[in-house]
């Protein structure tokens, strides 16, 4: 069984939550600071496969609402993955990869379920 991955950024109080409650059950994990370690294109469009655009695209976040008409649009379309590595903080956060699973945000709950705690 692998170590999880949680991609976030540090000062995000719903990555701290996440830390926290990994770190409260004992679950060792790797922190990836999304800001510092911008992920691959191939990392966001196999997250983009998996949990899909409405889950991983932060519509609400400060940077989304700053875009321009012409990257909110690509983000409809086959730009998002350029538009996500460019502004790494459209991604919503945090992201838990963990064997085969790739969790989006958090909920103690889910967590527990994906951990079997």
């Amino acid at each position: 069984m692998s170590q999880p991955i949680l991609f976030g950024i540090p000062n995000c109080d719903t990555v701290r939550k996440a830390r926290k409650w990994l770190d409260d059950q004992g679950q060792a994990h790797e922190f990836i600071d999304l800001r510092a370690d911008t992920p691959s294109t191939q990392k966001i469009t196999e997250w983009l496969a998996v949990v899909g655009p409405d889950r991983l695209i932060n519509r609400r976040s400060t940077t989304f609402k700053q875009l321009s008409q012409g990257d909110k649009a690509a983000l409809e379309d086959d730009g998002a993955v350029s538009v996500l590595q460019a502004q790494p903080t459209l991604i919503k956060r945090p992201v838990l990869e963990w064997n085969s699973t790739v969790s989006v945000g958090f909920k103690a709950e889910e967590y527990a379920q994906l951990f079997d705690i």
